[in-house]
């Protein structure tokens, strides 16, 4: 992989998800999760993907993984297209890219010990001799702050803030070159959520990771990300890198997240902007501007046209047709 080649990229990516009315019914309707979403990742960089809860972010996580099947688009790893690989071509190349799970409970076996846990991938992948991977396993527990003699501990055992970095540890076991966060940090206290943010930046800085950064809180997603996306219903409709947007929001939906984020000082406070109705139907979009329905700025051509996501030359992209610049995304 050449060094300007993306680690990840997405074209035109698209989940439905069918309604079916009984166990044999056809499906009368389609939930349309995720709509033609398209994003690319360079090696080292951090895109945070943002948005209300049921717009669809987490969903491009697990279609990126193919933990579920895209109905549409493409995934790129490494300059290869793994969207049609079986599922043998797929373990294959699933040392490259890893995931951290939001509950780091559930997603931890609770009959096996921590370090069956984190030595787990490396026997399925064949890694080693056995002593080789204990080494490994006592290794990475010392990097993400556990101690080795808790390798005999399991799950329980831990507390939330040390299960997530037990979690961590074990998306680490096969040196990937990208790893999916699907909110790894939501399900802690405040104080533990900036210990493992920080450990994640600084993994990043020693082993050259990437990360898609699934959130909903804009805090958490400007201290760590290079670039944000930020989702409605379904599609990108600003992505930018981090200053840019948190400096200068251009997509209205995007204004009225960032007039949420409470502020350590009453002068850096902004406007704050007030979205009125409820979030449309993922089974029935509106037409045109899948925001017209919500924004304090559409104009009739919102209800009709869908919007293209444009960017500028500095690549902050806006899909508003007020607020977008010149060329495509």
């Amino acid at each position: 992989m050449s060094a300007s080649q993306p680690v990840l990229a997405v074209e035109g990516l698209v989940k439905h998800y069918g309604i079916r009315p009984g166990l044999f019914g056809r499906a009368r309707a389609q939930v349309r999760a995720v709509d033609g979403v398209s994003f690319s990742i360079a090696p080292g960089e951090t895109l945070g993907l943002v948005g209300e809860s049921g717009c669809g972010k987490s969903t491009v996580g697990k279609a990126v993984l193919r933990l579920v099947e895209p109905t549409a688009g493409r995934v790129t790893l490494e300059g290869e297209d793994i969207t049609a690989l079986n599922r043998a071509g797929m373990i294959a190349r699933r040392r490259r890219m890893q995931v951290i799970f939001q509950d780091p409970y559930s997603s931890l076996n609770p009959r096996m010990t921590a370090g069956d846990i984190v030595q787990e991938p490396l026997i399925n992948f064949g890694i080693g001799s056995a002593g080789e991977q204990r080494e490994r396993v006592a290794a990475l527990f010392a990097r993400v702050g556990l101690r080795p003699d808790q390798r005999s501990n399991y799950p329980h055992e831990f507390s939330g803030g040390q299960r997530q970095r037990l979690g961590i540890a074990r998306a680490l076991a096969l040196g990937p070159s990208i790893i999916i966060g699907d909110e790894p940090v939501s399900a802690l206290d405040v104080s533990v959520q900036a210990q493992v943010i920080n450990l994640m930046m600084d993994l990043q800085d020693e082993f050259g990771l990437s990360y898609l950064f699934v959130a909903h809180d804009l805090g958490v997603v400007e201290h760590i990300s290079h670039r944000v996306a930020v989702m409605y219903l379904g599609k990108i409709v600003e992505i930018a890198p981090r200053a840019a947007l948190f400096e200068e929001p251009r997509h209205p939906y995007t204004e009225a997240l960032l007039s949420a984020v409470p502020v350590s000082h009453p002068r850096q406070r902004r406007k704050r902007v007030t979205l009125k109705g409820d979030v449309p139907s993922p089974v029935n979009p509106p037409p045109g501007c899948r925001f017209h329905t919500r924004c304090p700025i559409a104009v009739p051509l919102c209800r009709e046209v869908e919007p293209p996501l444009l960017a500028d030359p500095s690549g902050h992209a806006t899909a508003c047709h007020l607020r977008s610049q010149a060329s495509p995304a």
